[in-house]
């Protein structure tokens, strides 16, 4: 995350960090952006391993019918394409944000050479529209024009694509705090007024005697709650950040862990509807995956790119569209643990009870290149507190770990709960 100020489109002076008082390193003269090359094989063996299990649960642990199977390669396909021209488009992207004046300081280099260097911002518009380039290709391969599934899955769409504009309009004009909360609910009209679903829950076993139904219909409220989870899924990642590559490495964690489930789903679920549910999840869940993948090779420390608040509302938007669709949103939730105990924490400055400054940040010492965390209520600034002093990298892997160990606890949830709560 960066402080940045503007100037003029010709010959811009050296945009200063905000929040800060001036020092002779934020008054030296800016180093230009160098965009470095990007790290596909250490990303494509990263990718390798993530997917192993996921190609093993397809292909040799579940009977999956033929269709399904093969309508997801062809999606995992277009997704691997999605993955190159991210990779190809991310560096001329940069160049003209970059005469823009859409740049900023790494703050968490301030104090050394790395500080300096200016740092194209909102690379995550390349992202949402490779994924929607992608996600549209994918209709000419799979779907016919009386699918039941194309109003929602064009819905899903409409309502990404209205994020990513909300987001680099967010980035552009830097909006306030109270605005941000409603813009996932703007965006997600287009999804509350295509949905055709059911607005039912299944009561758990061990309230049925007290309720008196197995199956209640909540009607609008379970579109508003629909409507809510949105605006959670896109704050919530936008709120946990702060250093190089947490944004997207938060992003591929999760959506890896919703492509395991959904396959596990399919597998096991007897019911055809369901097993469309999920399969539809999956398609969109693997282009957001491929592509995140591509910004992550730019984004991982040192990061070259930041993602902007395009990438973070795109990312929350497409998770929170695929856990409605796929009817799975209570899974989702808990996928989501760790952005919500950083929710809990932040909540007292995010309601005013106490001063929030602009950048909730941890102290960067540029002698030591480590971070030392702060009284701001964010998972980062805890983790610091808990675990010690940490390199921003070692941060990032301590942050994706417990991520890591987040989504893993939702799997053991949910198999020790299984016959029992549903």
């Amino acid at each position: 995350m960066a402080a940045r100020k503007r100037g003029p489109s010709k010959q811009p002076p050296p945009p200063a960090v905000e929040s800060h008082p001036k020092s002779p390193e934020s008054t030296a003269t800016s180093t230009e952006p160098q965009i470095t090359p990007a790290k596909p094989s250490k990303i494509l063996l990263f990718s390798l391993i993530l997917f192993l299990p996921y190609f093993y649960l397809i292909f040799y642990h579940y009977r999956i019918e033929t269709e399904l199977k093969q309508s997801i390669l062809i999606n995992a396909s277009l997704s691997f394409a999605g993955f190159f021209v991210t990779l190809m488009m991310i560096p001329v992207a940069s160049r003209y944000v970059i005469r823009r004046n859409l740049f900023g300081y790494d703050i968490n280099k301030r104090g050394t050479p790395q500080g300096l260097i200016k740092v194209p911002e909102s690379l995550g518009i390349v992202v949402g529209t490779v994924f929607l380039v992608v996600a549209i290709l994918f209709q000419y391969f799979n779907f016919t024009s009386d699918s039941n599934w194309l109003v929602e899955y064009n819905a899903a769409l409409a309502s990404v694509c209205f994020m990513i504009l909300l987001g680099f309009v967010d980035d552009v004009l830097d909006i306030p705090w109270r605005v941000k909360l409603l813009l996932p609910s703007i965006a997600a009209l287009p999804l509350l007024m295509a949905y055709a679903g059911h607005t039912t829950i299944m009561i758990p076993k061990p309230l049925v005697e007290y309720v008196g139904t197995e199956i209640l219909d909540l009607g609008w409220i379970y579109k508003l709650y629909m409507g809510l989870l949105a605006v959670f899924c896109t704050n919530s990642i936008n709120i946990h950040a702060g250093i190089n590559g947490l944004e997207v490495g938060q992003t591929v964690v999760i959506a890896f862990a919703i492509l395991i489930h959904n396959i596990m789903q399919i597998g096991v679920s007897p019911n055809h509807e369901t097993k469309q549910a999920h399969v539809f999840s999956i398609y969109l869940v693997q282009p957001l995956l491929a592509t995140s993948l591509a910004l992550l090779s730019y984004n991982w420390y040192p990061s070259s790119v930041f993602v902007g608040d395009t990438y973070t509302y795109f990312a929350g938007m497409t998770m929170a569209v695929v856990g409605i669709l796929g009817h799975y949103s209570e899974t989702l939730l808990i996928f989501f643990l760790p952005q919500i105990i950083n929710f809990l924490l932040s909540l007292p400055q995010l309601a005013g009870i106490i001063p929030c400054p602009r950048h909730r940040l941890p102290r960067f010492d540029p002698q030591t290149g480590l971070l030392t965390g702060t009284n701001d209520g964010t998972l980062v600034n805890v983790s610091l507190r808990i675990f010690g002093r940490r390199s921003e990298k070692s941060l990032c892997i301590l942050l994706l770990v417990l991520q890591g160990l987040g989504c893993c606890f939702c799997f053991f949830l949910r198999w020790i709960l299984t016959g029992w709560y549903k």
